[in-house]
């Protein structure tokens, strides 16, 4: 037990605390800044960011370098909150792009000779130790070694460490039970109060006005055009006029939100650590995660500071208090256990070790642990910079600038998504219970190995079609998207399957024990980066829809109505690609940004008019993970540019099949009057019918490369219109089949997936889509994007998507490295197996200093590094399926 137990401290003794920091000052790591604040408010500014911590601040510099005058309001002293008493760590690598993109500018930031230090002379408090991870198994070593491998792209070294050589470097480590470690030198921990006081210095200097004990009463709005928007922020010494506000207050976001009614789907947690007494032979040694056990331990002067993510934490459901601002709470011991117990195992010498102070303060945590940024649907205007889940210091940089992007641009620099305020469906976010149990989820996952097809468990069955049951009797594993139970796979062993996909992770609602729980045990054969068990099972799903035919539930989809009066004018400036078939023409096309980033991946369908006023009405079919996000998108250009219309969203009222193969027209041809044939019914094109006493929909597309049709169905007609083709494809050899297997079927014939090798910061000439655009612009026709798309075929590209076939029997999982003739060149943005051409195929965006060209792509010899290994890939511009695209066309002799 730790000394000053051993002394006979009791435990509440030993973990004391006070309310307050100034009544234990000195006894924290970190303390709080100089006021630095103004106090006069003005009366107008272009932006006002609320909340003096690290994003608040960053946002505001962001914006000053950008030009614009922005003004910060803090309700206490600039650090109050959660930022002041923050552990500051900083790491390089992390299981996905974005997240290194945006650290890596918080290092370019923070780091000595950086650029906040050149523009104010001042030191940012960044400690450059370095980093180690520890790996106490094979699997977590293979994480890692899929990190050091993206690390070669990124440019960030690291180095696997046997025990023995981690011992070297760390003396104090207990390394008998580890597998390896990774070690990062460019790692290391940032002071927050040094940190804030050199970024709030670089605020000012920029024209940024900083006013501190300012506290928020109100956030004005006005309706135009049928929508909120902010006007003016009201505060306890007057109000100011303003358009755009940025929500950067943390555990507090909620309170702000709610001041312009929308919503902050955040749950404040107590989380904490504590500070050892100094520990001979710790000076300089590295910071350390160890994953599996759940903890950290960062160095602190002569100490440490440990914690970690404990199993049981402490939620606040109910927020925390409004005046809280320098203050901590009372360290529950019987929670914090679990971390001071393993960061013993790890470092055996704290259990000897005194503790010099502890911190337990309020904390915001998201239902999927990454923060909300981005204008709010509800209130334009309104921004979100919030609910950092303990990860603000180091994250802070990066989102600043995309903040600032954000609200000068309307678009980011990098694809943002996974930060998205509109990232979650309404349905989620206005259920109380979902944000608490999801969070909690999230919060327990945070140091779980990352596995690309892992799945929540907690509230499960959320948002469900009329088909559920029916597909859940018949074996299917469900994913989750948005709330939304969609088909993942089939399985073969129908004893196998979920049977109701709730699970408690929130505590003081009881806790389930699951021991017989067959989701969660097909969950855990996902736990791998190996092929799964059911590798055949999708194989097998993939297979019958190439030989025979395959029913695909994607009743998930988004679906919309925009009708009015400038529907046309609103479509031809929203989509890329001409939209000017008439009615009965489908249209597949991407919405851009202003850079010619791809904001939207959808079909675009010109249907029968407005029965009430004969206007031009359009059906948009989106994907569902990002539905919420394209409708924002949707409205918020239309909005922007003044267009008479309106955007109606009817998801939940049809449903929508994909019937797709080569028996796809003979089984439908059986079930519905239409013609099918290719002269009455041609690809891209659509249709009413009737199915089964239901108005049904047909739309001649593909997303898995074959002969084959959408049926948009309401959803009151849904299981009768799916129980009639299922009876009629009986003899053709139908089956059901999952997302699993569309991810096999489109990968192998290039179909892009948006947000994965589409995406906001790629365009379509980058993502060899040209054919998307090129007939749009050999029009005068105006469109989002058109001229940053010009501008980049005069210029030429830097980089592009290819396609590389890895025929050795390895599984990849995504960010592998890309290398040409020797030098890494790019990485693997999206893969999967092609049971059609027998190998993984793999797509990836390749990168040239200048300007790629096709003879520079095609001559270089490829290689893609898997978790260190090295394995030859055969690279093409051309989908490695059906090259010549003959069966969409119904074409099956030729085709290749």
């Amino acid at each position: 037990m730790i000394r000053a137990l051993q002394r006979g401290l009791s435990q509440r003794q030993c973990f004391r605390h006070t309310k307050y920091l100034s009544s234990v000052a000195g006894d924290v790591p970190h303390s709080r800044i100089e006021d630095v604040g103004l106090t006069d408010i003005p009366t107008q500014a272009d932006v006002v960011v609320i909340g003096g911590g690290s994003i608040g601040n960053s946002t505001l510099y962001h914006l000053g370098k950008m030009g614009v005058k922005a003004v910060l309001l803090e309700k206490d002293q600039l650090t109050a909150g959660t930022t002041w008493h923050s552990a500051g760590l900083v790491w390089s690598l992390r299981p996905n792009d974005t997240d290194s993109s945006v650290l890596a500018h918080t290092l370019d930031l923070v780091k000595s000779g950086g650029e906040i230090e050149q523009l104010t002379g001042m030191d940012c408090g960044f400690n450059n130790n370095g980093g180690l991870f520890v790996a106490n198994n094979k699997e977590r070593f293979d994480e890692y070694k899929r990190l050091k491998t993206f690390g070669k792209y990124l440019g960030v070294e690291t180095y696997v460490l046997s025990p023995s050589e981690t011992k070297d470097l760390y003396p104090l480590m207990n390394v008998d039970d580890i597998y390896a470690t990774l070690y990062s030198p460019a790692d290391g921990c940032l002071d927050p109060s040094t940190y804030v006081s050199a970024l709030s210095k670089a605020c000012q200097m920029l024209g940024g006005k900083i006013i501190t004990n300012t506290s928020v009463t109100g956030i004005e709005t006005e309706t135009v055009r049928g929508r909120r928007r902010v006007t003016g922020v009201q505060t306890n010494k007057g109000l100011i006029k303003t358009e755009k506000v940025v929500n950067c207050t943390g555990a507090w976001g909620p309170y702000i939100s709610e001041m312009a009614g929308v919503d902050c789907p955040l749950v404040p947690f107590r989380h904490a650590y504590v500070v050892t007494e100094n520990i001979p032979g710790i000076e300089n040694m590295p910071n350390v995660r160890d994953h599996d056990l759940s903890v950290y331990l960062r160095l602190q002067g002569n100490g440490l500071s440990i914690g970690g993510y404990e199993p049981h934490p402490d939620l606040l459901p109910d927020g925390v208090a409004k005046d809280f601002a320098f203050g901590l709470y009372e360290l529950d011991w019987d929670t914090f256990a679990f971390n001071i117990e393993h960061c013993m195992k790890r470092v055996p010498v704290i259990e000897v070790t005194g503790l010099k102070s502890t911190v337990c303060g309020p904390e915001s945590f998201t239902p999927d642990h990454k923060p909300l940024l981005g204008e709010t649907t509800d209130c334009r205007g309104f921004y979100q910079g919030c609910g950092f889940n303990s990860s603000g210091i180091m994250l802070a940089g990066g989102c600043g600038r995309e903040l600032a992007n954000m609200v000068v641009e309307g678009t980011t620099s990098i694809d943002m998504f996974g930060y998205d305020v509109n990232r979650y469906h309404p349905d989620c976010t206005k259920n109380k219970a979902w944000i608490l149990e999801r969070s909690h989820e999230a919060y327990v996952k945070n140091y779980a190995m990352v596995f690309i097809h892992d799945e929540n468990l907690a509230k499960r069955d959320m948002r469900i079609d009329p088909l559920h049951e029916t597909l859940l009797s018949k074996g299917c594993v469900f994913q989750q998207r948005q709330g939304f139970e969609r088909p993942g796979y089939f399985a073969t062993h129908k004893e196998a399957v979920n049977k109701k996909l709730e699970y408690d992770w929130y505590g003081s609602y009881g806790n389930k024990v699951h021991d017989n729980y067959a989701y969660r045990d097909r969950l855990d054969e996902e736990y791998t980066f190996g092929y799964p068990p059911h590798f055949d099972v999708i194989g097998a799903e993939s297979d019958a829809c190439r030989e025979r035919a395959a029913l695909f539930n994607m009743s998930y989809f988004g679906k919309f109505f925009l009708s009015g009066p400038d529907a046309q004018a609103a479509v031809d400036y929203l989509c890329c690609s001409n939209i000017n078939k008439g009615p009965g023409g489908t249209v597949y096309t991407n919405m851009l940004n202003k850079n010619g980033g791809s904001e939207t991946d959808l079909t675009v369908s010109h249907i029968e008019p407005c029965p009430e006023t004969g206007l031009d009405r359009f059906y948009i079919a989106a994907g569902g993970g990002s539905s919420n996000r394209d409708k924002a998108h949707i409205m918020n250009v239309i909005d922007d540019k003044g267009f008479d219309c309106t955007l109606v969203d009817q998801s939940a009222d049809y449903g929508m099949l994909s019937l797709q193969g080569p028996k796809s027209r003979e089984i439908l041809g059986s079930v519905c009057e239409a013609d099918l044939s290719n002269e009455a019914f041609p690809f891209s094109s659509h249709r009413l019918t009737n199915i089964a006493g239901h108005e049904v929909r047909l739309m001649r597309l593909t997303f898995v490369g074959e002969l084959g049709w959408e049926l948009h169905v309401p959803s009151e007609g849904l299981v009768d219109v799916y129980n009639t083709v299922m009876e009629a494809g009986k003899s053709h050899g139908i089956v059901d089949a999952g997302y699993r297997a569309i991810d096999s079927l489109s990968s192998e014939k290039g179909y892009k997936h948006w947000h994965e090798d589409v995406r906001p910061d790629t365009t379509p000439l980058e993502a060899g889509m040209a054919w998307l655009v090129n007939a749009k612009l050999k029009t005068d026709v105006d469109f989002l994007g058109r001229d940053a798309l010009l501008a980049q075929k005069k210029s030429g590209i830097k980089k592009r998507l290819v396609c590389l076939k890895v025929k050795s029997p390895v599984p990849l999982v995504t960010l592998e490295a890309i290398s040409r003739d020797g030098d890494v060149v790019g990485w693997v943005c999206r893969t999967a197996y092609g049971y059609s051409v027998g190998c993984n195929v793999a797509w990836g965006y390749v990168e040239h200093p200048e300007k790629i060209s096709l003879d520079w792509v095609k001559s270089g010899k490829y290689q893609v590094e898997c978790m260190g290994e090295v394995y030859d890939a055969e690279v093409s511009l051309a989908a490695p399926f059906d090259p010549k695209n003959l069966r969409v066309k119904g074409i099956y002799e030729d085709a290749a």
